[in-house]
């Protein structure tokens, strides 16, 4: 006599209940860390956007953002406005830091679509910051920044990161010897045209004194990443051009 565990319909009706039983436990367990992971986002995008204004616990060649303690009162402290740019539009917004990047690139394949900028103001020795968060592709996955700039689009600070780009070769967009070139870099050329940072190879000043040459030194085996950081600079900043010709009104 056939067992009724060895139907096909046993076999089925089990599945099923199986993948109703552990998709109800994740959805449970989501739902449940949903709270954590999103305060997780708002520390490491502030972190970001601390690092790249100079907020950091940097020591000789050693990069460390602030504790995650005080992070928030770090913020508060020198963050002064957060701004949402669509448009000719641009609004105050408490929670810029939230708007979701990729999301917003997606959008705007709609022409019809105004895409959301968030850009933050910071204050810090006496000088301001102007602080924007953008996304591109590397060599394997996405690649993103937040780059600290002045009333010139000049660098003041920058912050790289990637999702999985090669280790010890793209993989390095994120450490010191490489971020720290940016700091000065113009990204308008002498007739105030926008012209971004180009990640060259052959770039002829490796010690990167020139900083109005729109060039900086490349990362040796990583042609591909620096290739997609040139592009994610020129592309995403252009973004907010308008934005500091208005401040020059």
């Amino acid at each position: 006599m056939e067992k009724r565990t060895d139907k096909n319909s046993y076999t089925i009706l089990f599945a099923i209940g199986m993948v109703i039983i552990v998709g109800s436990l994740l959805a449970f367990s989501a739902a449940g860390l949903k709270e954590r992971i999103d305060e997780n986002k708002r520390i490491e995008k502030q972190l970001n956007i601390l690092y790249a204004m100079g907020v950091n616990e940097n020591e000789g060649r050693s990069m460390s953002f602030v504790s995650k303690d005080i992070v928030a009162v770090e913020f508060s402290k020198y963050i002064t406005k957060q701004l949402v740019i669509q448009g000719d539009n641009v609004t105050e917004d408490t929670n810029a830091y939230l708007i979701d990047i990729k999301k917003e690139q997606s959008s705007a394949k709609d022409k019809s679509y105004k895409r959301q900028l968030p850009l933050f103001i910071g204050e810090k020795d006496g000088k301001t910051f102007y602080i924007v968060p953008i996304r591109g592709k590397g060599l394997w996955d996405a690649i993103w920044a937040y780059v600290a700039m002045d009333t010139n689009m000049v660098v003041q600070g920058v912050f790289f990161d990637h999702k999985g780009e090669t280790a010890g070769l793209g993989s390095n967009i994120n450490q010191r010897f490489f971020m720290d070139d940016f700091t000065g870099e113009h990204l308008l050329d002498a007739s105030g045209k926008f012209k971004g940072i180009t990640i060259s190879k052959s770039n002829a000043d490796p010690k990167n004194i020139d900083k109005t040459d729109n060039e900086v030194d490349a990362i040796a085996g990583s042609t591909i990443t620096g290739d997609g950081v040139s592009a994610m600079l020129k592309s995403e900043l252009k973004l907010y051009l308008p934005y500091f010709k208005n401040l020059k009104k």
